[in-house]
C-alpha cells in the first residue's frame, strides 16, 4: 500500500503539478493579452470580443485554481505525502 501512495505522489510530482502549472502561465498570459488588447484597441469595434477574452482569462485562472483544490484533496484523503510547488498556499 506505502509503495502505491509513494507512486501516486511521484505521478502528482512529476507529471500532474508541472500541467497544472503550465495551465497556470497559459491562463495568466491569456488574461494579460485579453486586458492589453481591450486597453489598446479601445476606440475600435472589438470591445465585446476583448471583453471575451478577459472573461476567458478568468475562467481559465477558476478552473486552474478549482483543479489544484480537487488535487489538494484528493492527496489529502489518501495520505499521499504533499511535495507539490504551491504545498505552502
Amino acid at each position: 500500500m506505502n509503495s502505491v501512495k509513494n507512486l501516486l505522489g511521484e505521478i502528482a510530482v512529476l507529471i500532474i503539478n508541472p500541467i497544472i502549472i503550465l495551465g497556470f502561465v497559459i491562463a495568466t498570459i491569456y488574461l494579460f493579452y485579453g486586458i492589453a488588447q481591450l486597453i489598446f484597441n479601445a476606440d475600435s469595434g472589438d470591445l465585446e470580443k476583448n471583453k471575451t477574452s478577459v472573461m476567458y482569462g478568468v475562467i481559465g485562472l477558476l478552473v486552474m485554481f478549482s483543479v489544484y483544490g480537487i488535487l489538494r484533496i484528493v492527496t489529502e484523503t489518501f495520505g499521499i505525502e504533499c511535495t507539490f510547488f504551491f504545498c505552502g498556499l
